[in-house]
């Protein structure tokens, strides 16, 4: 990678950004400056012709409020529209110029604008970010189209339990504020978001304190002029200002103040809702800093709940396919600030579990318990799994399965039946499983060869993951959010190593030992519910906290 000019440095001093003055981070291949206007710059030294840059904020669906929930979600369908300088034909045009591909998502902390391109191709793509968060039109029948298309995703992800349930399960487990308010805007928001809810929203939370801007396959200070160029007039305003107008946004339908500022993402692989563990793996070991003092109260305090649903009807099809159950068991696992998010990850990769036919071959997980205690033996149950949603001051650590429902009213036999004629299965049935895998935990020695497969594979998904390059720069911004600096991978892997049988037990107890005393988050979506009662004796048998 070339040097950056001397007088491409001479003039970043000129404007008081002392570059490696300002770096702070234990891993040498990354540099971070901060802004005159505090909006930080990170850059990690990854040589090669493809270069990644995201642009991040410390903001999202958490943040919202009942006037502004789902703005996250219309911020994120609205972004690369038409702006006061670019119309979207232009934008569409200069975006295909990129030759790689520039998105926005937006999570439950963090909304993201990120573009993979050729390294010539990074002061336009930087270009086109700014242009579509400082300078938005918000034009009426952009806003239309898309709520056109909200509604149709919404009714897609409704219709799909895989989807929609990890959903009802944050907002069962959060009391429906916080890390409970919905991804996508509920149904009877969509008309209500308009220029006016999706600026304020912006002038409150795209502040340049809770921005970073992140890029790898570029020289660090060639980003560094480039975010001062595009993002350098962002003026910082003291908390006490706040509530003051800060930046003008032109282009809008209506004469209003406001600041320009950035965006974050996060959840899944497949779409920007839902990440699998291996895209994440990463940043699934590190999300975004808590909002200032001075700002709304986050009101995500964990409460857990029970919240039954009735069943999706399956898709028609000849011969017609068995109606599938569907149960969540959760608890609230470890921030990612907290020491024992590893020890919790490592719990996570020996439970595993996925589809009945899906294991893949060796080292794909068909080893993990959930392969081999129930999927391997248990043909009703279609998919079985571990998950860890994880936050910045919390997380949902839990198992979840799918199977073949057994008609309401029909007398079944009790436990799981193991043979694909038979009649089906209850939410009561199947519960006590999920619950013992857990009670194993909590009582039985865990083998060493296990738990070391275990940990080989956590750490392999994390350097797998990061040979992304695009995968790369989201780690790099959203670390920067939460903790200022980059924690290089092979801090990650010691950390990891350091996990043993006893520490597996400790902190399991620690989070759904009966001495927590932690409420269980239990979501059943079944022709017949588990009661709270069925749930809690259950617990109390496998020695599970209730």
């Amino acid at each position: 990678m070339r040097k950056a000019p001397l007088r491409q440095l001479g003039a970043l001093r000129r404007r008081g950004i002392h570059t490696h003055d300002l770096t702070k981070n234990a891993d040498p291949l990354v540099k971070m400056t901060t802004l005159p206007n505090k909006i930080r710059v990170a850059t990690e030294h990854t040589p090669g012709h493809f270069a990644a840059l995201g642009l991040y904020v410390d903001a999202g669906s958490r943040y919202e409020t009942p006037a502004s929930s789902g703005v996250s979600h219309f911020l994120d369908r609205m972004a690369f529209k038409t702006t006061t300088t670019r119309s979207d034909e232009d934008m569409a045009q200069a975006m295909d110029k990129l030759g790689g591909q520039i998105l926005c998502s937006s999570t439950r902390e963090a909304i993201m604008y990120q573009s993979s391109h050729f390294s010539n191709a990074t002061p336009l793509a930087m270009s086109l970010i700014a242009d579509t968060v400082t300078s938005p039109a918000f034009l009426p029948e952009e806003l239309e189209a898309q709520r056109d298309a909200a509604r149709y995703e919404i009714r897609e992800v409704t219709s799909k339990p895989d989807m929609i349930l990890p959903e009802i399960l944050h907002h069962a487990a959060y009391g429906g504020v916080g890390l409970g308010n919905p991804l996508l805007c509920p149904l009877e928001r969509v008309d209500e978001i308009d220029d006016n809810t999706m600026r304020t929203f912006m002038k409150q939370w795209y502040r340049p304190e809770r921005m970073v801007i992140a890029g790898a396959g570029m020289h660090h200070d060639e980003l560094v002029e480039l975010a001062d160029k595009f993002f350098g007039s962002i003026k910082y305003v003291a908390p006490e200002q706040h509530s003051q107008p800060q930046v003008s946004f032109s282009g809008s339908s209506r004469t209003q103040q406001i600041p320009a500022h950035l965006l974050p993402s996060s959840q899944p692989q497949q779409n920007s809702l839902y990440k699998s563990f291996t895209r994440a793996a990463s940043s699934y070991l590190m999300p975004n800093q808590p909002s200032a003092p001075e700002l709304p109260p986050l009101g995500s305090t964990y409460s857990g709940g029970h919240r039954y649903l009735p069943p999706v009807p399956p898709p028609p099809s000849n011969p017609p396919l068995p109606q599938l159950s569907h149960l969540y068991l959760a608890y609230e696992g470890p921030s990612i600030h907290d020491p024992d998010v590893y020890a919790v990850a490592t719990i996570q990769v020996l439970l595993g579990g996925g589809g009945s036919f899906s294991a893949g071959g060796p080292g794909k997980g068909m080893y993990s318990r959930l392969y081999t205690h129930i999927l391997n033996h248990y043909p009703q149950v279609e998919h079985c799994a571990s998950f860890n949603h994880i936050y910045t001051d919390s997380a949902l650590f839990g198992l979840y399965a799918s199977f073949v429902s057994r008609p309401p009213g029909q007398i079944g036999r009790g436990r799981i039946g193991r043979t694909r004629g038979s009649e089906g299965n209850s939410p009561a049935e199947i519960f006590p499983h999920l619950v013992h895998q857990l009670s194993l935990l909590l009582y039985t020695p865990i083998p060493e060869e296990e738990l070391q497969r275990a940990k080989n594979q956590l750490k392999s998904s994390l350097v797998m993951a990061l040979e992304s390059r695009s995968v790369e720069v989201e780690d790099l911004g959203r670390q920067m959010l939460v903790h200022d600096r980059k924690i290089p991978v092979h801090e990650m892997c010691d950390r990891i190593d350091e996990v043993d049988a006893a520490t597996i037990r400790r902190v399991a107890h620690r989070f759904f030992g009966p001495e927590s005393q932690r409420k269980p988050t239990v979501v059943v979506m079944a022709p017949e519910d588990v009661s709270r009662q069925e749930c809690a004796a259950t617990l109390r048998k496998y020695g599970v906290s209730t």
